[in-house]
């Protein structure tokens, strides 16, 4: 990583530039120019160089609010550490690279870089890291953006779909706010069949032409499930696996969050192992897990890959149907999965006859209304009402 200038510009003495930008290909650059110019940052200034060309400039020039540096095909933290040395504290800098490796981003995060971005770009990712950085906010134009939350089974056959179609319904109830469930389990999902509704074709149109996702694409296209909450559920062919890009998908869920205040996405393990710049929205993931030795190693996995969260991306461990034939004992469990579940569900033939009847034939189950109260106050800020005791709720 040798390529710095042979003799950058001086602006100490002219006008400070609010952003400095070292990248190599056309490519990034282009999507970098793109999103400063969208959030109004017209003085920006482009170099051709990697991470050893921004330290020295950095070692001679005064603070600036942003720094984006490429670091190449692999990332030197020496390196990123002897800029983030040479920056001053004020000095957002946002690394790119080329790694999807989660430990490297948690690596970057602890020592103080603003974001990790590996390539190709997507423009929503670095747009919303610039404008952290730029304005120490997430944005005060318009609304603010909904929350994610990505229900996620670890071996199939956890009961992932239940916890995630009882929670969007949960969260569009008390008190009501618009909801959307995003199934993300294109030929086999069964969100659509808990909530009593029928799968069309908008979600894979959204995925395939991510370009018409508007207001009035969401407005034909979702599926009305009540006043509050809306439903996008495909069922593809068995013998035609959907073809969609990260970048889609990414896409798709950004603009789903500014019209919804919650996005609940219900997606199989395996798919999300494919798509880690996904992983990287902030969001509430849950594992969700059955109590079986092969669950636990999954689910230790899962924490490993995914890191310790941080303020926009936590992640939680749902231990589903605690006590059933074949589970680990509690303490086994846990020491198998490297720590104790975060919530626990037990096993409960109210909440296996709600999963398989759905919200219009059992919209109450007590045993599964008590045990999703923990997760709807960790999503929601506090409680649900109807978790709360009657005469709580009476006298309260």
């Amino acid at each position: 990583m040798t390529d710095a200038p042979a003799s950058p510009p001086d602006w100490s003495g002219g006008p400070q530039p609010n952003a400095l930008v070292y990248v190599r290909d056309k490519e990034s650059e282009g999507v970098i120019r793109q999103c400063l110019l969208g959030l109004g940052v017209t003085d920006a200034v482009f170099r051709s160089g990697l991470v050893d060309g921004a330290i020295a400039e950095m070692s001679s020039q005064p603070a600036l609010k942003l720094l984006i540096v490429d670091t190449g095909p692999e990332v030197d933290l020496a390196a990123v550490s002897k800029l983030l040395s040479a920056c001053s504290p004020s000095t957002g800098v946002i690394v790119l690279g080329q790694s999807s490796d989660l430990s490297l981003y948690r690596h970057l995060r602890d020592a103080g870089v603003a974001e990790y971005i590996f390539k190709p770009l997507v423009s929503t990712l670095v747009a919303k890291a610039c404008q952290r950085v730029l304005t120490g906010a997430r944005g005060r134009e318009g609304p603010p953006p909904g929350q994610l939350v990505s229900v996620m089974g670890v071996r199939g056959g956890a009961g992932a779909t239940t916890i995630a179609v009882r929670t969007a319904w949960a969260l569009s109830q008390s008190p009501p706010r618009p909801v959307l469930m995003l199934d993300g389990q294109f030929r086999f999902g069964d969100a659509a069949l808990q909530l009593d509704a029928a799968p069309n074709d908008a979600l894979s149109t959204a995925l395939q032409s991510v370009e018409r996702v508007d207001d009035l694409f969401l407005e034909r296209g979702v599926i009305r499930v009540s006043d509050h909450l809306d439903l996008m559920a495909t069922l593809a062919p068995l013998d035609q696996p959907p073809q969609f890009s990260e970048d889609a998908a990414i896409t798709l869920i950004e603009r789903v969050l500014r019209r919804y205040r919650y996005v609940v996405l219900d997606v199989p393990g395996m798919d999300a192992a494919l798509m880690p710049r996904a992983l990287q929205i902030p969001a509430t993931i849950v594992l969700v897990s059955d109590g079986r030795l092969a669950s636990a190693r999954d689910v230790r996995r899962w924490r490993e890959a995914l890191g310790t969260g941080g303020p926009d991306r936590s992640i939680l461990h749902l231990l589903n149907r605690q006590g059933s034939p074949g589970d680990l004992p509690a303490e086994d469990f846990a020491r198998a999965c490297g720590q104790a579940p975060d919530i626990v569900l037990p096993y409960s033939r109210d909440i296996a006859v709600a999963g398989n009847m759905g919200i219009r034939a059992r919209p109450d189950c007590p045993d599964l209304q008590r045990g999703l109260a923990p997760l709807l106050e960790r999503v929601a800020g506090r409680p649900a009402p109807h978790d709360r005791p009657l005469l709580a709720r009476l006298f309260g």
